[in-house]
C-alpha cells in the first residue's frame, strides 16, 4: 500500500509539514495521531528526501539514493510504534552486518551477537565486551534518551552515564583500549560516521552508538530499497487522512498555506530565509549562523557477481568500511574537515543484495559507495573510490558493468537540505551537537507561534529514525494544548 500523492493544497488544514524525509513524515503522522489535518509539502516529484531508491546503473538493480542502512530505523521508538509492516516494509538482515577489511586480508567483524563478535576478536573480545555489554543490555531505554534532545534530565540516567562515560571521549581515545588493529578500525570505522576529527570530544559517540544499536537490532536494509520506509510511513499518514502534495516548493512565505502548525523538514538557513522577519532576531541570526560539514561524493556500481573482496567475511557483510587502520581513518577525516582530499579518503559501502536479493538483477549486484570529502569538493573522484575498494577486493575493475556518480554539488541540487554536499544536515563540531539548532530547552520550537523545525539539524541529528519529527510534533501539540502561547512554545 502506497500513499496518493495529490497535487492541490487544502486551504482549511491544521498543519503543514515542509518536506517529505522521514523527519517530516513522523512529525505529520504524529499530527494526524492526535486528530490534525496535516499537508505535507514537498519540492521533489518525489518524496522521501534522503530515502529515495532509483535504478541509477542498470534496468532491474535497485540503488539508494543516499541513505542505505538503517540500524536507527530498528531502534526508533516511534517507527517501531506503527504499523509499518502493515504498509508495506520489511526489514531485511545480512548474515554479517559490518566488515572493516585491512591490507593483510583480515578485518574486524560485527555481528548481531555480541558473543559471537567478542570471539571473533579473539584477545579484544573481553574489551569489547566490557565497552559494549552494558549498553546493549539497556539499549532500548538509552535509545529513548540519546534519540532526543540533549539539554535535558534523561529518562534513564544510569544508561546515559555508562554512554556518556564512553560517548564523552574522543574516537581515538576510546580505541585505545583494544590492542588489535581488528578492533580498532571496527570502532574507528563506526566513529567516522560523525564526518568530524576523530581526535575531537564526543567523537567516540556516534561509533558507541551505531555499535551497540547493531548488537541489538542489526544493521538492516529496508526491502526492495529505502524508498520503501517513506512509501509505508505516507501510507500510514494516508490512513490517518493525510495528504501530501509534491512538485511544491516552498521558497518564500507566500508558498505557505495558513494553518495553525507550520513544521519545518530543512536546514536552519531555508526556515530564516522563507519567514524572514517573522522569526525572532535571535532566531535568526542562531540560523543563519548554522555552518555545514564535509560532503559526500557518491559511486554507484553495478557489479557483477558481488565485489570479490579479499576477506571473506566482507562478502557477506551488509555494510563494509574501507579505509585501513584506525590511524588512516583519523587522519583521513582530519584532512577532509580541513578542506584537504586525502589520497586515501574513508569510504562507506553498502551491499544491500547481500540481505535483499532482490535489489539485484540476475548475477549483478547493486553496490552503494561514497567516500568522504571536502564540502563542495568538484574533483575526479569515481576512481578514488574505485581504487580504494580495489585496494581491498583485487579485480573489481573487471566486473564493473556500470557506474553513476553524485558529486556534492549533486547532492546539494537533489535536496536544498544537503549544502556543500553534507548529507548529516550540518557540522557535527561539539557547539553544534549539543546547541542544535539553537541553544534552547526547547530546540524545536522557531519562538514564532505554531512553527517549529524537525530537519536533522534538530535533536538528536542526522538518521533515519524519525525522532526529530516526533518530538517536534510533540511539541507543537503541547503549545496548542496550552493554548497557543503567543511566544512561540
Amino acid at each position: 500500500m502506497s500513499a496518493t500523492i495529490d497535487t492541490t493544497i487544502d486551504t482549511s488544514i491544521d498543519a503543514v509539514v515542509v518536506g517529505s524525509g522521514p523527519n517530516g513524515l513522523a512529525a505529520a503522522v504524529r499530527l494526524a495521531q492526535a486528530g490534525l489535518s496535516v499537508t505535507v509539502l514537498e519540492g521533489a516529484e518525489t518524496i522521501g528526501g534522503g530515502t529515495r531508491s532509483a535504478e541509477l546503473t542498470v534496468p532491474g538493480a535497485v540503488h539508494d539514493l543516499c541513505s542505505a542502512v538503517h540500524p536507527f530505523g530498528v531502534a526508533s521508538p516511534f517507527l517501531a510504534s506503527l504499523p509499518l509492516a502493515e504498509h508495506g516494509l520489511e526489514w531485511c538482515y545480512p548474515e554479517i552486518d559490518l566488515a572493516h577489511p585491512l591490507d593483510d586480508g583480515s578485518a574486524g567483524v560485527l555481528v548481531r551477537s555480541l558473543d559471537q563478535t567478542c570471539a571473533g576478536l579473539g584477545i579484544d573480545g573481553g574489551a569489547w565486551r566490557r565497552t559494549f555489554a552494558p549498553l546493549v543490555a539497556n539499549f532500548d531505554d538509552l535509545a529513548a534518551d540519546v534519540l532526543g534532545p540533549i539539554l535535558r534530565w534523561p529518562d534513564h540516567p544510569i544508561s546515559m552515564a555508562r554512554f556518556g562515560l564512553r560517548a564523552g571521549l574522543p574516537a581515538t581515545v576510546l580505541v585505545r583500549r583494544f590492542k588489535t588493529p581488528q578492533a580498532k578500525a571496527l570502532l574507528a570505522g563506526s566513529a567516522a560516521h560523525i564526518f568530524r576529527p576523530l581526535s575531537r570530544p564526543a567523537t567516540a559517540s556516534v561509533g558507541v552508538m551505531l555499535t551497540a544499536a547493531g548488537h541489538r537490532h542489526g544493521w538492516p536494509v529496508a526491502k526492495g530499497g529505502s524508498a520503501a520506509i517513506t512509501s509505508a510511513l505516507a501510507s500510514v499518514l494516508e490512513s490517518l487522512g493525510g495528504t501530501i502534495v509534491t512538485g511544491h516548493a516552498v521558497r518564500a512565505r507566500a508558498d505557505l498555506p495558513e494553518a495553525r502548525l507550520t513544521i519545518f523538514d530543512t536546514g536552519p538557513a531555508a526556515i530564516a530565509e522563507i519567514l524572514g522577519e517573522e522569526l525572532p532576531a535571535r532566531t535568526r541570526r542562531a540560523y543563519r549562523r548554522w555552518s555545514y560539514g564535509p560532503g559526500a561524493y557518491k559511486v554507484d556500481l553495478a557489479v557483477r557477481g558481488g565485489v570479490p573482496w579479499a576477506n571473506e567475511s566482507a562478502r557477506r557483510a551488509g555494510t563494509v568500511h574501507v579505509g585501513g587502520t584506525a590511524e588512516e581513518i583519523a587522519a583521513a577525516e582530519a584532512a577532509i574537515t580541513s578542506g584537504q582530499m586525502p589520497e586515501r579518503p574513508f569510504v562507506l559501502v553498502a551491499q544491500q543484495s547481500v540481505a535483499d536479493p532482490s535489489r539485484a538483477t540476475g548475477d549483478i549486484h547493486p553496490i552503494w559507495a561514497y567516500a568522504h570529502v571536502p564540502a563542495g569538493w568538484d574533483g575526479p573522484g569515481e576512481q578514488v573510490v574505485i581504487d580504494q575498494l580495489e585496494r581491498f577486493a583485487p579485480g573489481l575493475r573487471d566486473r564493473i558493468v556500470a557506474t553513476s556518480v553524485r558529486t556534492p554539488d549533486d547532492f546539494e541540487a537533489e535536496n536544498p537540505n544537503y549544502v556543500g554536499g553534507d548529507i548529516a544536515g550540518g557540522a557535527n563540531h561539539l557547539s553544534q551537537l549539543v546547541g542544535r539548532p539553537r541553544w534552547s530547552l526547547n530546540p524545536y520550537a522557531t519562538g514564532a507561534p505554531g512553527v517549529y523545525i524537525c530537519s536533522s539539524a534538530a535533536p538528536p541529528g542526522a538518521g533515519v529514525h524519525g525522532m526529530v519529527g516526533f518530538h517536534a510534533a510533540n511539541r507543537a501539540l503541547a503549545w496548542i494544548r496550552r493554548g497557543a502561547d503567543p511566544q512561540g512554545g
